[in-house]
This record gives structure tokens, sequence and C-alpha cells, in this order.
């Protein structure tokens, strides 16, 4: 662990020693808190200096949306933790080639985006607001925990025809455990931890379907999927891609590639051109590349 987990970690087990309500708050709290914000790469910046910018209000933050072209035909871009929306860049110049719009985000406590924490709740907020402005999305192309996010958003009540994650969180439950491994935090605090998600998340859910996971969205979802997850994911575990595949057969596409990691795959061309390919051609494999048919398991 870094030094700043490690001071978390011990403040946090020894508070949960003396209340274990308070440190169980605590630790809610700061599981919905970055502790990083990422900020705009150079070559990002003239791409999004040519974006309409707007500001969505939730829970008394602001977000940050961004579109590039009139409107029509929209494509939906959902970021990551710790991340932003022009982490997803590389698609938006593609997809307007191909005659559509494209529409993103920064959460709140990401990117341009105003407050220091975020939920899925929030993201589910935002993505549905993007809907009621631009109507249903020709495609959603989500990376890590936005691609959660866009399954419950999608769960909610948004539409979209196509669907593509990319090293994407199957899973509510495996953010939890990764939280509390990484912090090593006692048995009883990541309890609390799951009691304060129940509760303050999904409430509405059944207790066997809670936390939230995109394998329960299967019967509510019609578009076809591309699953796109790296062998070398070090962040986010391919086996969360091979699950979420699984859960929707024939529903779905999986392709695995090796060596990119879990960032440095939002920027390859192949990848890239994978994406691009499925949300103008759907689940067609005639229409896949070369380098897809290659890579694909």
């Amino acid at each position: 662990m870094v030094r700043t987990e490690m001071m978390v970690s011990a403040a946090l087990n020894a508070t949960s020693r003396l209340s274990g309500g308070l440190a169980g708050a605590g630790t809610y709290t700061l599981f919905h808190m970055p502790l990083a914000r990422s900020s705009m790469r150079d070559s990002e910046r003239e791409l999004f200096g040519d974006a309409h910018i707007q500001r969505q209000r939730v829970n008394g933050k602001l977000a940050a949306t961004y579109r590039w072209g009139n409107g029509a035909r929209p494509v939906l871009l959902v970021h990551g933790w710790q991340s932003r929306a022009s982490r997803l860049a590389d698609f938006v110049p593609g997809l307007l080639d191909r005659g559509y719009s494209v529409i993103a985000f920064d959460a709140p406590g990401h990117g341009d985006a105003t407050g220091r924490s975020t939920t899925i709740l929030e993201y589910r907020d935002i993505i549905a607001g993007l809907q009621d402005e631009y109507g249903e999305f020709e495609a959603v192309i989500a990376h890590s925990l936005g691609a959660l996010g866009a399954f419950f958003a999608l769960q909610g009540g948004v539409k979209a025809k196509r669907v593509a994650t990319i090293s994407g969180v199957c899973d509510y439950d495996y953010l939890i455990e990764e939280f509390c491994s990484t912090l090593r935090l006692r048995h009883p605090l990541k309890a609390r931890l799951h009691q304060h998600v129940a509760k303050n998340l999904f409430p509405g859910l059944p207790a066997d379907r809670t936390p939230f996971s995109a394998v329960n969205t299967v019967a509510d979802l019609e578009p076809p999927l591309l699953i796109i997850h790296d062998e070398d994911d070090t962040r986010i575990s391919v086996r969360q891609g091979r699950r979420l595949a699984a859960a929707f057969g024939g529903q779905a596409r999986l392709l695995i590639t090796t060596g990119l990691g879990h960032r440095r795959i939002l920027g390859d061309a192949n990848v890239v051109r994978s994406v691009l390919d499925f949300v103008e051609h759907g689940p067609d494999r005639s229409a896949a590349t070369d380098a897809e048919r290659a890579a694909a398991p």
C-alpha cells in the first residue's frame, strides 16, 4: 500500500474498534471519494475545446457535459473512476465521421465537474438527464466503473441500441471487495460498508440482488453488447468481462486483448476500430475487423 492508503487503513480500523458506526459511515463516505482528480492531457485539449459544454446539476453538484455534433444520432461516452470524459477522446473523431453526435460528461468529483464525491446514483441521473435532452442513444460506450453506471441507468429506463464496455465492472460487490482489500479493512468494517450501500444506494433491490450487478439486468435489456477486456488488466480483472459476457450469452460478443492494461486500452487503434464498427454495424460478425477476428477468443 502507498503511504496515504496505509494511513487511511490504520485510522479506519482503529476507529472501528472504538465506534463501529462512526467508522462505517466514514468508510462509506471515503468509498465514494476519488483520491485523485485526473487532469486533461495536452493531446485532448483541442478536441474538447471544440465541444459544446454545459453543466448539469445533480445532488447540489455540477457535472460537466460535452457535445460534438448537432445532437442527432447521439452516442454516449461514460468514463470510469478517477478518470474523465477526455480519456475517451479517441472515439470522438471516428463517431463524428460516421455521422453520429457524441455526448460525454465528467461526473462529480471528476474532471471539470464540481464536488468531491460521486455515486452510481449520480451516474444514473446524469445519463437519464442527457437522454431527456438528446433522446435515445444510438450506442453507449463505457469504461471501467462507467460500464456499471451505464447498466444501472439502462435498467432504470435509459434506452440504447447498442452497448460497448471496455474494462468494464460487472458487479458492484467487486468494487467493495477491492476497496476493502486495498485498505486491508477489518471484516466488521466491510460488513458495515455493505449495509450502508444496501440502505443508501439500492433500497429497492431484493436482498439477494444487493448490491447491484449487471448480471441481473439480462431480462431487462435487449441491445447487443460488445465486451472488451484486457487479459493483463490489473485494475479490473478480466474475470469481470468474462462474467458479463457469460450472463448475456448470445446477446454479447467478447473480445479479449493482451498487453494493454486498464487505461491504455482506450487508445489502442484496434480497440477503437472494433468499437466504431460495432456502433455502426451492430453485432454482425461480417463487419468485424481483421484485427478483431484475430484477437477474438
